[in-house]
């Protein structure tokens, strides 16, 4: 009976632990420069960006817009045509789909060394690494999600993929997925969706977007027109 009331009262603790850091509130808004109100890192001071744009020709500008599909499970080609967009034209990113971490690791490595401009790395990991490469951890997708009843479950999962995708330099993750599952029409989304309520699809979207922002890596929150 005390072993059950000990264990008991860890669990207690645990999950108060687990809970208490949690702040689902979004950016509070300011009087930024101007007088005009918005999110207040709107006003944060960029010098290093603003030195290196200073320095780019309007083409070059351009170049930095574009996130170009990439490939770590392809053939030399198209590492080099990679290469030539990364050198020539200066592209801004590159997303990575399909290969291994082993081999995306190295592919980026390479290709980032040859950038003037450091580039922004993306990939679509909703539901973590697996959903593009191999050997990497998976997590239930979003439809299961939506079942559970503690967020912050979902908060934490968000921290442990946005550690991951540190690991392989990826700064964006396209994730969380915040379509509302209610256009039967529409099986693209599907398990892909937190569900049908849009409450708790809000809530669950930003559970997983504050645990991916908390350890510095970017969300999206997607599809938008």
């Amino acid at each position: 009976m005390k072993r059950k009331l000990f264990l008991g009262l860890l669990a207690i603790i645990a999950y108060t632990s687990f809970t208490s850091n949690i702040n689902y509130q979004p950016y509070s808004n300011q009087i930024l420069r101007g007088g005009k109100e918005g999110p207040a890192f709107l006003d944060k001071k960029t010098p290093w960006a603003d030195s290196v744009l200073n320095t780019l020709t309007p083409d070059q500008r351009i170049a930095q817009l574009f996130m170009v599909a990439a490939y770590s499970n392809r053939d030399q080609a198209h590492f080099e045509e990679l290469s030539t967009l990364v050198k020539d034209y200066g592209i801004g990113g590159l997303i990575y789909f399909q290969g291994g971490p082993l081999r995306q690791a190295v592919m980026q490595n390479k290709l980032q060394a040859l950038s003037n401009v450091p580039m922004m790395i993306g990939m679509d990991a909703e539901w973590g690494l697996d959903m593009r490469l191999d050997s990497t951890v998976g997590y239930p997708r979003q439809m299961t999600l939506g079942a559970l009843t503690n967020d912050s479950l979902i908060y934490h999962m968000g921290k442990d993929i946005a550690k991951q995708c540190k690991r392989l330099g990826v700064h964006v993750n396209f994730a969380p997925v915040v379509d509302v599952n209610n256009n039967p029409n529409n099986p693209v989304i599907n398990s892909r969706s937190f569900g049908e309520v849009k409450e708790n699809v809000s809530l669950k979207s930003l559970a997983y977007m504050k645990g991916m922002q908390s350890e510095k890596v970017l969300a999206n929150a997607k599809h938008f027109p």
